[in-house]
Parts: C-alpha cells; structure tokens; sequence
C-alpha cells in the first residue's frame, strides 16, 4: 500500500461503525478462507537409497508406448478435473456503470465473474449513465443489465412511460440481493456548530430564524443544504423531504457531487455551519465521521408515498420507516427518541436487468441471484480507489484482487450460474 494512501486506513476503522450499526454487521457475509491443497507427500530422497547395480536407472526406461507425457490434464485424487462450462460463450453482454464512483468497483466484479462464464462483457465505463437514462437504455434492450440500482428511490425511474405506452418497470426487473441494506444515507451537520447551538434536527434549522441564518450560504434568507447531482434520484428526494416537511426556509444545492462535498468539508474541517447529504458504502464516511467531526441530522417526519412535489413516480420517494440504530454520540436525537431519524431507509444495491435478457440467459440472471457483497468489502475498495487507485485498470485489479481473495465463495456463485446454463 503506499504512504499516500496509509492515512485513510485509521479514519476508515472509524467510520465502518457505521455498517456494524446499519447493516447488522457482516461476520455472516465474509468470504470462507481460501482452501489450500495439501502438498503431495515427500517421496525419500535419491541420495538416501542404495544404489542398486543390477536395476535401471528409472531415466533410462523409455515412456509406456514410446508416447509422450501429456500435461494439460491435471489430476487430483487419480481423477482428471472436469473442464468448467462456459453457459456464456458466444453472447455478448452489454452493461452500464452508475455516474457515481462509488458504483465503480461492484460493476467491475460483475463484469469478470460474467467473463468467467464465458460471456463477452462490455467495460462499465464505455456507459456511464444517471438513473434515468440507464433505466431507460435497460428497457429498451441497449443495455442489458446494471448493478447500481438502489432501492425503493429508484422504483420512481419503473414509473417513466415508453413511447408504446408501456412502463419502463414492464421492461426490467430486480435480479438478487446484491446488497440488502447496503446503502445508508442522510445528512451530516458540523458537530461543533451543532453542539454549540443544540441542532439536531433538519427542521431547526428550517424553524429558528438564527440557525436558518447560519446556513444561508448565498443571502437569499434560506438555509442552504448541500444536496445531490441533478438526476441522481437523490435530488428528488430531498426535493420531495422539503416540500413534505413544509421546509420553506431550506433549499437544496445540486452541483457536482465531489465539489460539494469538497466545499462542505472545508467549511466543517473550520468549524463552519454545513450540512451535506452523503452514503455508504463510500469513502466520504472516512472523511466526515459521524460522532468525530460531523453528526447525523434527524428529521420530525418521514415522507410517505404521498408525491408532494407531484413528479412522475414520486410515490417511490416514500422513505418510510427511515430509521437508523445510530448511537447518541453519532446522532445526538437518539438521546431523547431512542433511535436516529435520518428519514432515508438504507438503500437496497441490486442489480436491474432488462428481462427478455435475462429470460434468455439463466446462467446471468442465476449468477446475479447468488451474488452477495459485503457493504465494508465495497467500501474498503472504494477508499482505495479514492486514495489513487482510480484508472479503469487500478479498478479492474481491485476487482480481480477481490475475487483471487474470496475464491472459495466466488466459485460456489459460478456452479450455481453452471448448474442452470
């Protein structure tokens, strides 16, 4: 690992108490150690015999049948290895990549496991698309299958109507469980302005005109927060949270994700009032670290499936129940309700495929039924992509590193893609 990257590791053990509260945990979900062949057992050194004058040296003898020795077949236990199936060759596979890096790494261990069946896979980054575009490409068959879909915010993108009066969601289906819970998110607050005016609500913010003031970044007299990019779906959510709330003194920042979170994090890093929305698995959490430098923020109310913004699928923003089992020391409105409020549930990462794709091709659809991830493995690649390994081939080696790392559990998912194909 090099130096410049040495320093995220201590920020990163702090901010995986994030997954153990959130996701329960993962000891159940870690890969089995690699299972190592016993070696052959030694046979007695040539030198510890004695020479036996009237027996042929074992070189002079001439190979059974004068045939030679042949090599490619390996054997165990006096069997030949059966050669691996390919259910995949000779079909190619089209694939998409979310426009968020923290989607990078699982599409590249989708794509070479595929590869491992014998498919021909497109590079995730020749299409990288937001949430609209991509649902829409699936339904359409332009692309077959991404692994970047969280849900229930993304079933709002099931809703968009196609040109024959269909529904994108006849189209495509959700494929496994990738990542149940996967993806908690909500907003972080700079912990020394919230201890320092008692904030630990979004809706304090909203209500006391002083604390409105300090988070009015442009002077306008509204609170600003630091939101998502535009077509995320994240930013219609907020969206849908302000107008549900009845938030009239907030509004949503929808920039460039990284230079929002870059210009929130030099304020909070100066003890500046900032509130940012962010998720996990991400390395954004090894930056701002809950009960560190940053607290979570709740909220009074959860939005329900009621549309207040009147958008197509808004129904899906319905974020109900939204809680999160964070601590006081990371959520400080857990002291009084005994849970933190953040009003997002936590995010289910599955993967989307068009269905007559994966109708045609059982040993995908079977595949993506048995891949499991682990939230903390994700997020330790993402941080070392963040930290510099971020070409496509850096990213293609993290996911080849992870597979070569958890081979036992990966070739269980293959012989359940086989036993279909």
């Amino acid at each position: 690992m090099s130096n410049r990257r040495n320093w995220r590791w201590p920020a990163l053990l702090a901010g995986l108490a994030l997954f153990a509260a959130s996701c329960g945990g993962d000891d159940d979900d870690a890969a089995p150690a690699p299972t190592t062949q016993p070696a052959a057992e030694a046979a007695p050194a040539v030198d510890d015999e004695p020479m036996v004058d009237d027996e042929p040296m074992v070189d002079d003898e001439p190979a059974v049948d004068d045939e030679p020795v042949v090599d490619e077949a390996p054997v165990v236990d006096d069997e030949p290895v059966e050669e691996m199936s390919m259910p995949g060759e000779g079909t190619n596979v089209t694939m998409a990549r979310a426009d968020w890096s923290t989607g990078y790494f699982q599409a590249q261990v989708h794509k070479q496991l595929l590869e491992e069946l014998g498919y021909t896979v497109t590079e995730p980054s020749e299409r990288e698309l937001g949430p609209s575009l991509a649902y829409l490409a699936m339904a359409q068959g332009d692309i077959d299958f991404w692994a970047n879909s969280w849900y229930p915010g993304h079933y709002s993108w099931h809703a968009a109507e196609m040109p024959d009066g269909s529904t994108v969601g006849d189209h495509v289906e959700i494929v496994g469980q990738q990542m149940l819970g996967g993806g908690p998110q909500g907003f972080l607050i700079t912990k020394s302005v919230a201890d320092e005016y008692g904030i630990t609500h979004i809706d304090q913010i909203n209500d006391d005109p002083e604390i409105t003031a300090l988070f009015d970044i442009d002077d306008d007299g509204k609170a600003e927060i630091y939101g998502c990019t535009e077509s995320w779906t994240c930013d219609d959510i907020i969206n849908s949270q302000i107008a549900f709330s009845g938030w009239d003194n907030v509004e949503q920042v929808k920039a460039g994700y990284d230079a929002m979170f870059a210009e929130a994090t030099a304020k909070i890093e100066a003890g500046e009032p900032a509130a940012v929305y962010t998720w996990a698995p991400s390395a954004y959490i090894t930056i701002l670290r809950p009960g560190d430098n940053v607290y979570w923020l709740a909220v009074e109310e959860v939005i329900d499936d009621s549309n207040p913004t009147g958008v197509e699928g808004g129904e899906g923003h319905d974020q109900r129940p939204g809680q999160a089992p964070f601590t006081p020391d990371q959520c400080p409105a857990a002291a009084d309700a005994g849970t933190c409020q953040l009003g997002w549930v936590a995010a289910d990462i599955l993967v989307t495929a068009n269905k007559e794709f994966a109708a045609a091709n059982p040993a995908a659809r079977a595949l993506w039924e048995a891949i499991v991830l682990s939230p903390i493995d994700v997020s330790l690649a993402v941080v070392e992509q963040d930290g510099g390994m971020d070409t496509e081939t850096e990213i293609a080696q993290l996911a080849a590193g992870w597979i070569a790392d958890n081979r036992d559990l990966v070739d269980g998912w293959l012989a359940a893609a086989r036993a279909v194909g």
